[in-house]
């Protein structure tokens, strides 16, 4: 199993992690292929007090057989001096983008297993590219995906998905539909049975305080909610709910269930990070390949101070190569584009469904 791991931002922890990662026992006889500016990753390793010698292997030799290990193929496109740690930045942000759609492509040709990230902000893609929105939207205009995956924070003792992700509070609640609800409802046991955890039990929690209160806090749970578990029950899934968002994380934690569906963001990370921060992972899931991230941020505050937990980041390199070890073998795709390293995404709005 090969793993593609894209540098993070470089005014971040991103560098640093990578080069922790890379240099953890349990990593160094793995296949890694590193994408990203060499330089950062030297930084990485001055931060984290490691020493790394990976051999550079040239963008236009990967779709040949590689050797066994580690390597990074070195984009040169993100130099120390040309940002600040600890700040967002065009740089770092063009840089992370640069690396994201290389690891992607390189999955998506089957010559590595799985894609992972170390930390990206946001706000520097943002500066970058001001049509970037989330990973997802940015994942289906690099791999022309007919359809959109969705995002699962990991932890061992539960799982949360979500219906909702990255879109501002006050439209989340136009957003939700039955079908919608009851589409994540199906990729995430999906998503489940092909991480080795079959008929997983699902607990859906409500939007509004008390699941709506018979109507009193909102009609969403009612009239979209109760009908999408109702519907995936049918369909033989083992589902419950809508269950009172106050609630339904504590029910998850004493065993009732494997996974919580929320219906926006936070209203599942909060729980997520209370209970396992320095081991929680992202995973995207729905393309055919595991994409695996820490599931904290890049931590501008102790950027370069050598301070960052490796736990999340191991966490998340364990699960992308654990779940492309259960998945099907995959073939690889043909040759690569010239430039695939380097040509830019195209100009799809980069908007969640």
């Amino acid at each position: 199993m090969r793993l593609a791991l894209a540098i993070g931002d470089g005014g971040g922890v991103g560098p640093e992690l990578a080069a922790k990662l890379l240099s953890h026992p349990e990593m160094r006889d793995r296949d890694v292929i590193v994408l990203g500016d060499a330089r950062l990753l030297r930084m990485g390793a001055e931060q984290a007090g490691v020493r790394l010698d990976l051999p550079v292997v040239a963008a236009g030799d990967l779709p040949r057989d590689l050797p066994a290990g580690q390597a990074i193929v070195d984009l040169a496109n993100c130099a120390p001096a040309s940002f600040a740690p600890g700040q967002s930045s065009a740089e770092t942000g063009a840089a992370c983008l640069q690396n994201f759609a290389a690891v992607l492509r390189l999955a998506q040709a089957g010559i590595a297993d799985a894609a992972m990230f170390t930390p990206f902000n946001k706000h520097s893609m943002r500066l970058a590219r001001p049509a970037y929105v989330d990973e997802i939207g940015f994942i289906d205009a690099t791999l022309g995906a007919t359809r959109s995956g969705r995002e699962f924070n990991v932890l061992d003792e539960v799982w949360n998905a979500r219906v909702t992700s990255h879109i501002p509070l006050r439209e989340v609640a136009n957003r939700l539909s039955t079908e919608r609800i009851l589409s994540s409802i199906r990729l995430t046991v999906e998503v489940m049975e092909g991480a080795g955890k079959p008929a997983p039990r699902i607990g859906v929690a409500a939007l509004n305080p008390h699941a709506g209160d018979g109507r009193n806090f909102g009609e969403e749970d009612e009239d979209i909610i109760a009908p999408a578990v109702e519907a995936a029950a049918a369909e033989g899934y083992r589902v419950s709910g809508p269950i009172p968002s106050d609630t339904v994380f504590v029910r998850a934690t004493r065993g009732e269930f494997d996974a919580v569906l929320t219906m926006y963001h936070d209203q599942g990370q909060i729980a997520m990070k209370l209970m396992g921060f320095d081991r929680g992972v992202t995973l995207i899931a729905g393309y055919g390949f595991p994409i695996v991230t820490p599931a904290h941020g890049t931590a501008f505050d102790i950027a370069g101070q050598g301070k960052a937990d490796l736990g999340a980041t191991l966490a998340a390199a364990r699960l992308g190569l654990a779940l492309a070890k259960l998945n099907p073998p995959r073939k690889r795709q043909g040759a690569l584009a010239r430039d695939w390293a380097t040509a830019p995404v195209g100009d799809a709005p980069l908007v969640e469904a």
